[in-house]
């Protein structure tokens, strides 16, 4: 009987302390790390680059396809104009579909080597994870991040040694021996989720898996930062938000005046970029103009016209500028679903046909491997304080992008905006999403 994978990802960002619970019945087990040396790391030190813009094309592409999902369950509801929002997080997915990488061969590796580095190689592939990893848990300020993966392995499974080792050297993977069709499984995962996320995420499956099922590759993403410059609480106000073809609705809005801040525009839109005070990650928001005289008549138009190496280029662009006021949103969104139909649509085709499917790294059943379910869940808060991330200084882009008026700027985000947070030194996307 072919065995069947499944992977979980869980991104969270949110403004608490981090606090544990741990597995209550599955067995951690050990296996001898294989990790990347200096020389590795050296030595496809410049192809890690080529995966960073890809991870950019990446994520855009996941949130485009993830909202359209939203959409229609939007569109099938019941109530008329049921607003929605969509996020994502394009390194969490990222980092637990390398790990399954590396037990792929032929033209199942082949595609994933072409989804997530844009044909670079496995081993780039590998140490860009890595570098991205160390980067992240050691960022400077207040920043807080947790990025943490897991194997959970069927006694029946039949994973090989050398694929375990390579994902705890690599990838600081932790290690389970679980029966994943026992119920035990469920309190088990769902606990190791919610101690890697905060309990921002407290539960990820509500039943055991299929008794076929061989392993479960799971990663957990929380993040924690503070805003450069906090908001004034004192002038966070209510007032109407425009959803998108249906009636407005009351939100608390942050608010700066007569600040300097950065001014995002190109794209058929105008943004800005609001720093946190670990000096490398940072928030970004883009307004599209989608006025009747506009070029685009509707937000999801703007999207998917948004191309993913444009998106960096234009925070590249960013010119300090002075701001009259700028409001957005104060806010609390999350998002959860399946993404196998979507990660076939982004080139991993063949890695979700039982078959076709080449994982002969990752085991010895001679009936094969499939991926059989990927699971995403992500949360964000937005306050004052901050949401995650910082800001720098990142490599020079092609410029073109108009300067700001002289005047000064008034920004409300008081429609439909995308928004993320992303490495300004590199470009890579830890989360995107839209408020809708």
């Amino acid at each position: 009987m072919k065995r069947t994978l499944a992977l979980f990802l869980a991104g969270a960002l949110g403004l608490s302390m981090l606090s544990g619970c741990s597995s209550a019945t599955a067995k951690e087990l050990t296996a001898e790390p294989i990790k990347l040396t200096d020389a590795d790391m050296t030595a496809h030190g410049l192809d890690a680059l080529n995966v960073y813009a890809a991870l950019a094309n990446f994520g855009l592409d996941l949130l485009k396809q993830s909202r359209g999902i939203s959409a229609e369950k939007a569109m099938a509801s019941e109530m008329d104009h049921v607003p929605f929002s969509t996020l994502v997080s394009p390194l969490s997915v990222a980092l637990a579909l390398s790990m399954t990488a590396n037990g792929a061969e032929g033209n199942t590796l082949a595609q994933f080597e072409e989804t997530l580095g844009d044909g670079a190689s496995l081993e780039a592939i590998n140490v860009a994870c890595r570098a991205l990893t160390a980067i992240y848990r050691n960022s400077g300020g207040s920043t807080k991040c947790s990025i943490a993966n897991s194997l959970w392995v069927d006694p029946e499974g039949q994973i090989k040694e050398d694929f375990i080792g390579r994902c705890r050297g690599i990838y600081d993977a932790q290690v389970f021996s679980a029966e994943l069709s026992s119920a035990a499984i469920v309190n088990d995962l769902n606990g190791w989720v919610s101690e890697h996320t905060n309990k921002m995420i407290p539960s990820i499956i509500s039943e055991p898996f299929e008794e076929n099922t061989a392993l479960l590759l799971v990663n957990a993403l929380y993040l924690k930062n503070k805003w450069l410059y906090e908001f004034n609480p004192l002038s966070t106000r209510e007032m109407d938000f425009h959803h998108a073809g249906g009636p407005d609705s009351q939100a608390e809005y942050l608010q700066k005046f007569d600040t300097e801040l950065s001014y995002l525009q190109g794209e058929g839109a105008q943004g800005v970029v609001l720093p946190y005070d670990d000096g490398r990650l940072a928030f970004f928001a883009l307004l599209p103009d989608v006025y009747t005289d506009a070029a685009y008549l509707s937000f999801g138009d703007w999207l998917n016209t948004l191309e993913g190496d444009r998106l960096p280029q234009l925070i590249n662009n960013r010119e300090d500028a002075l701001f009259l006021r700028f409001a957005m949103p104060k806010f609390t969104a999350e998002w959860s679903g399946n993404l196998e139909e979507i990660l076939s649509e982004l080139g991993l085709e063949d890695a979700f046909v039982p078959g076709t499917a080449d994982f002969s790294k990752m085991g010895d059943n001679p009936d094969g491997y499939y991926i059989s379910q990927v699971i995403h869940a992500t949360k964000i808060e937005v306050n004052e304080k901050g949401t995650e991330a910082a800001a720098a200084t990142v490599v020079a882009a092609p410029s073109g992008a108009a300067p700001p008026p002289p005047e000064g700027i008034t920004l409300v985000l008081d429609r439909p905006f995308l928004y993320g947070i992303v490495d300004l030194q590199n470009g890579v996307p830890l989360f995107l999403g839209t408020y809708e």
